[in-house]
């Protein structure tokens, strides 16, 4: 686990070929919420609820840039060079390993892009002397998140059972794949 009186560095942007991966800004709200956070079809396998207002954005856009003053969840807005339009958001969750959790909007879909973005912070997280682990989970059903997972060189673990409430699809837990790379 990462040593808590111990300042974790972990960087403000990551670039990829088609990518910058950046610390995301309030000003950054009503352009998230347009290009996913609104969506319904985007937000069915996520663990909140599908924003219905500008505002709701802007509230999870504070929690994500406190939990990069807390050093204990980062998360960064996804961006499409060359003109930097945001495409989505993928964090970051410290503890013993990295658990990574991201979304993408629907425009961009079936491109490779979130398979650039999570074989990113997998490199960056496996770099780390202190993290062994990367992971992340998806929904059963959500077969497009299995093929992205897979593609970044994950290795399916197992199902976990009644793991996880999405809001959107049930108030109930419901099973999830587990996914890995380990050093």
């Amino acid at each position: 686990m990462p040593a808590a009186d111990k300042e974790i560095e972990v960087p403000e942007t990551i670039e990829t070929s088609r990518l910058i991966l950046r610390k995301p800004r309030l000003e950054d709200a009503r352009e998230m919420f347009e290009a996913y956070a609104s969506d319904p079809e985007v937000t069915r396998y996520l663990t909140w609820l599908t924003h219905t207002s500008v505002e709701q954005t802007r509230d999870y856009l504070q929690r994500a840039i406190a939990g990069w003053e807390k050093s204990d969840t980062f998360t960064w807005v996804i961006t499409l060079k060359p003109a930097c339009e945001l495409i989505g958001s993928i964090d970051i969750r410290l503890e013993a390993n990295a658990n990574i959790g991201y979304v993408l909007s629907r425009r961009f879909w079936n491109r490779g892009y979130m398979t650039e973005a999570v074989e990113a912070l997998i490199r960056w997280a496996l770099t780390r002397d202190d993290i062994f682990r990367a992971w992340a989970v998806c929904d059963v059903e959500n077969l497009a998140s299995v093929r992205v997972l897979e593609k970044a060189g994950m290795e399916r673990e197992g199902i976990l059972r009644r793991w996880i409430v999405l809001p959107n699809r049930s108030g109930r837990p419901r099973d999830c794949v587990c996914y890995s790379k380990v050093k």
